[in-house]
């Protein structure tokens, strides 16, 4: 948490003046019970009217001096408060859009929308509460004891028992509620990922008429939410009423003293409504201090939850310059005796994997549900670092590359067509800020989108919903890859993006992407053998392993998982197949 005070650094001004101006009204609050006190014993006891106006007057004039100085410091808290939430968020993005996959997985998208709004939304009501209130209302409770004492020493007693009572419950509870707020916060991620899971599943959850069981299951999480945050509200709530009656208990005793003295003529009518007021200011301030404490206790446990993702995940290596590339190697790429496990995983994702993919080839990757295929390429833009063996890019390490140097070499298209809410070509735009019109519609060409936009009012300036949902999932792959085409990458990545094309658009997609004029080195993931069997290489992956690799006909010949895929779609349409491939 301490760590995060760094981006208040722009805002020294305000995080010194915002204080000063609390302090400066909490003074002359000070001096009001002295005046009502004057105003008792020497105005209304001897009859002075002219006395009690001016005393009047002194505290309307107070009173302005008051409200001038709290409107300040609200104005410089609230300044510094807002600018830090939106430091600590951009910097929150920033950590984020840097993050490895593995630290996505680890933290899990739901926790991360979480601290980034509810979290940062207490750490800023935390900041601008500790500019108006740490200092003002200390200073009040102290300061009011010491005025006290200046109006009477042995009536001021009562208030040395009463402050340290009273800040044995307030401390006490802040230490019991810390972690209780923290665990608070952890339930609400649990409760932000069951919701964001309806959401985004709700077509399938109505297609299953699955409503009621997805309705249970988000209410038995909030209810849970709810239980711990009663739990702990419970102890939070004893705040007020503990401070209520230690402070009005002290304020019983203070009267009964008081009135004795009064009777015994030692001290004046008011004198005991100056001490019962200074009284009742330590009432009203430990009351804001409690309330504040609450609120910093859970502004602390979140800006914790913020802080370990800003110092989440293991910093991996990365240049600073793209590194100089021999002509004669750019467009290749070896993997050599690579292996990769995910955090946490109890065996490798990928085992002992060495291939070389040459320039324009084009490499089909192929193999079970869960064999790897995703895995093999998310390592080739450095999504994940392999765990041993090494990755070579144009003969160079992947690694020697800086990942923004790599990744504009790159075009991906990932296994899930992700559009965003935009015109096409914006989307489109994503690929290559500076592409024209003439790029824009070479790729849309390439990727058989030309007649999607075609088909639309606006043509490229037609609008989509978020992740495109206004359009199909061919439509949306189609896209994607145009996307992608619009870089005129190096390196083409096409993560099973096909997968709801047509056999005919697939294979014409196919045969332009042979045709491109930059010759990029493709990577091609599909589930059918039909997509791929016209690439140079393909590699077939069986529970991370290397099972099988070569061109169509080889692999029908000497690697058996090969054929059994072939030949379970192949049956399916008809086609005999003969084990030499033929």
């Amino acid at each position: 948490m301490k760590k995060l005070l760094r981006f208040l650094a722009p805002y020294k001004k305000e995080c010194i003046l915002g204080p000063l101006f609390k302090m400066l009204e909490a003074t002359f609050e000070l001096f009001v019970p002295l005046v009502v006190a004057s105003m008792i014993d020497r105005g209304i006891a001897n009859g002075d009217r002219s006395h009690i106006i001016r005393m009047c007057l002194l505290l309307a004039g107070l009173a302005a001096i008051g409200l001038t100085n709290t409107l300040f410091a609200q104005h410089f808290a609230a300044k510094a408060a807002t600018g830090f939430s939106a430091r600590v968020r951009h910097a929150l993005m920033d950590r984020i859009q840097h993050m490895t996959y593995t630290d996505l997985d680890t933290l899990g998208t739901s926790s991360l929308i979480t601290r980034m709004t509810s979290d940062v939304n207490q750490l800023q009501n935390g900041v601008n509460l500790t500019l108006r209130l740490l200092l003002r209302s200390p200073f009040i409770v102290v300061g009011a004891m010491i005025m006290a004492f200046t109006v009477d020493i042995k009536g001021a007693l009562v208030f040395t028992v009463a402050i340290p009572l009273l800040s044995v419950v307030v401390f006490g509870i802040m230490l019991l509620t810390i972690p209780m707020y923290r665990r608070v916060q952890e339930r609400l991620d649990a409760v932000t990922d069951t919701t964001r899971e309806s959401l985004t599943g709700v077509r399938v959850i109505r297609a299953f008429r699955n409503e009621q069981a997805e309705t249970d299951k988000f209410r038995e999480e909030n209810s849970l939410l709810v239980r711990m945050q009663q739990k702990v509200g419970s102890i939070s709530a004893l705040m007020n009423p503990l401070t209520y009656v230690l402070v009005n208990g002290a304020i019983i005793a203070l009267i009964a003293v008081g009135a004795v003295r009064v009777h015994t003529g030692v001290l004046t009518q008011g004198a005991v409504i100056a001490l019962y007021n200074y009284m009742s200011q330590i009432l009203v301030e430990l009351i804001k201090f409690a309330n504040f404490i609450i609120n910093i206790t859970k502004a602390v446990a979140c800006g914790n939850r913020v802080q370990a993702v800003l110092e989440s995940g293991t910093p991996v290596p990365d240049g600073e310059a793209a590194p100089q590339i021999d002509e004669s190697a750019r467009g290749t790429l070896t993997f050599s005796h690579v292996s990769f496990a995910y955090a946490g995983a109890a065996e490798p994702s990928l085992h002992d994997i060495s291939f070389t993919a040459k320039r324009g080839a084009v490499i089909g990757i192929i193999g079970g549900t869960g064999s790897g295929k995703s895995t093999l390429v998310n390592l080739i833009p450095r999504f994940y670092e392999p765990t041993s063996g090494s990755i070579t890019v144009d003969g160079i390490s992947s690694q020697d590359f800086p990942r923004e140097a790599l990744r504009a070499r790159i075009g991906i298209v990932p296994q899930k067509a992700v559009l965003f809410h935009g015109t096409i070509r914006q989307n489109l735009l994503w690929g290559r800020a500076d592409a024209s019109e003439e790029a824009l519609t070479a790729a849309l060409e390439t990727a058989q989108a030309t007649d999607i936009v075609r088909a639309k009012k606006d043509g490229l300036d037609e609008m989509l919903t978020e992740s495109g949902h206004n359009l199909s999932g061919g439509q949306r792959q189609r896209l994607t890859i145009a996307r992608a085409l619009v870089r005129q990458p190096e390196f083409l990545i096409l993560d099973d993006s096909t997968s709801a094309l047509d056999y005919a658009t697939d294979a014409a997609l196919r045969k332009a992407l042979r045709n491109l004029p930059q010759n990029p080195t493709v990577f091609l993931v599909s589930q059918r053998t039909a997509s791929i069997r016209h690439a140079d290489l393909i590699l077939v992956l069986e529970d991370g392993h290397l099972a099988g690799s070569g061109t169509h006909e080889s692999l029908l010949r000497d690697c058996a998982v090969y054929r059994e895929i072939h030949a379970s779609q192949t049956q399916k349409t008809g086609e005999e197949v003969q084990p030499d491939g033929k």
